[in-house]
């Protein structure tokens, strides 16, 4: 092994993760610089959620604006049926 004493104070002294393994038990695993988590439960660069809450944004069907159109071509489609039967 060698002669040299080992410095292992810092490493030992770090924070840990803690996030649940899955057999239920804090992981034991250091936390990345400046992070609360190790790099395997998300203390990687650009891990989790976007800033802003990205994804929760709407797109397609369920916009404010779809949503609207549809409100109005269901009042049109409402009001022509009225029509056509004052008509016959």
């Amino acid at each position: 092994m060698g002669d040299h004493a080992r410095n292992t104070g810092p490493m030992r002294a770090s924070p840990r993760c803690g996030a649940k393994t899955r057999a239920g038990t804090p992981c034991q695993a250091p936390a990345v610089h400046d992070k609360q988590r190790c790099r395997m439960h998300g203390g990687a660069a650009g891990a989790g959620a976007p800033r802003g809450n990205r994804n929760a944004l709407k797109n397609g069907l369920h916009t404010r604006e779809m949503i609207e159109q549809r409100r109005v071509v269901h009042a049109l489609l409402n009001w022509s049926r009225e029509i056509l039967d004052e008509i016959g």
